[in-house]
This record gives C-alpha cells, sequence and structure tokens, in this order.
C-alpha cells in the first residue's frame, strides 16, 4: 500500500474458514481479515464511517438507512434475520459494535469456532455489498459478496468475502466463505 493512497488495500481472498487456527494466504494472524472470514455484482449501498460508540438512535453500521436500534440492533436482540443479506449486514455491525455472542449465535454449528477473539484496536469503517444469490424468504441457502473497510493500527485494510448462509432451525445462519473462483 502506497503512503499517501487513502483508498483501503484489498487484500487477497483467503482460502480458509474463520475457525482455522492458521491464517490463509496473505492473512496476518488475528487480522480482522482472518476475524471476519473472507468474497456477486451489483453495487449496493455503502455505509459511512462510524463514530465509537453506536446507540439505538445512531445510524445503523450496515449502511441501510434506518437506525441501529430498527436495524441490526433488532437482529442483536434477537429478532431473526428475514434474508441471508440481513444477516450479514448484522454481522457486519456485530463486528462495529463488539458483540462476539451474536456472532457466535448467526454461525452454523458446524464451522463455528469457540470464540472469534475481537479486537478493541480495529475500527470498522464500512460496509459495501456487491450482491447476493438467493438467500430470500423461500429459500434455504444464499450467498452473498461484499467488502468490510477497517482501520487496525494506523493502517487501514479491506476484507473482501463472498459468503455462504444457510437455514438451520429456521433462521439463517452463516456457513463461512466460499473458495475463490479460479
Amino acid at each position: 500500500m502506497g503512503g499517501d493512497d487513502p483508498r483501503p488495500a484489498a487484500g487477497p481472498l483467503p482460502d480458509a474458514r474463520l475457525s482455522l487456527t492458521r491464517p490463509a494466504r496473505g492473512v496476518v494472524a488475528g487480522s480482522p481479515a482472518r476475524r471476519m472470514g473472507q468474497n456477486r455484482i451489483m453495487s449496493r449501498r455503502t455505509s459511512r464511517p462510524r463514530p465509537d460508540a453506536v446507540t439505538a438512535a445512531s445510524p445503523c453500521p450496515c449502511g441501510l438507512s434506518a437506525t441501529y436500534g430498527e436495524c441490526c440492533g433488532a437482529r442483536h436482540a434477537g429478532s431473526p434475520a428475514p434474508t441471508a443479506e440481513s444477516l450479514m449486514r448484522s454481522r457486519y455491525s456485530a463486528f462495529v459494535v463488539g458483540d462476539e455472542p451474536y456472532l457466535l449465535r448467526s454461525w452454523h454449528p458446524d464451522t463455528r469456532p469457540d470464540r472469534v477473539g475481537l479486537d478493541d484496536r480495529t475500527r470498522w469503517l464500512g460496509l459495501e455489498v456487491h450482491g447476493s444469490t438467493d438467500g430470500g424468504s423461500f429459500h434455504q441457502e444464499g450467498t452473498v459478496e461484499f467488502t468490510a473497510t477497517y482501520l487496525e493500527r494506523g493502517q487501514r485494510g479491506a476484507v473482501r468475502e463472498h459468503s455462504r448462509f444457510v437455514r438451520h432451525e429456521g433462521a439463517w445462519v452463516y456457513v463461512g466463505p466460499l473458495p475463490p473462483s479460479a
């Protein structure tokens, strides 16, 4: 990354799940890319940088126009996500507000790690959803591709992931990143 370039660095897509004990190639152990996971193609609304404290009345970190309390905060409090994209957005917001229990609850039990290991030094800057496939009210599976930008130890970075979601016991859950396309 160039010294004066304000754009986030989009690193390589990891070829491994977050629950692995070793980082994927190009991913630093403990980095946001390792904690978030890692990858369709219409540009959607992007989020704005957030202040450090998010309240119920704050704009939702996921980038939608509702407040945090009406949007992702409701998911964090137990309201089910109606779509795979809604779950993905609420998981991003959980990283922003540091809600590790929600991240674990919304992770499929077959791929869920024992802990996420959030880092207070990471400031999540924004979310861009590139697209999704299936993942609606009548689907059992879906994917969402997104980029999440962050600032950690003075360095800007980005996590780009194409994630897989399934219904488990009637609720959408995160399975993990899809492998990179060849």
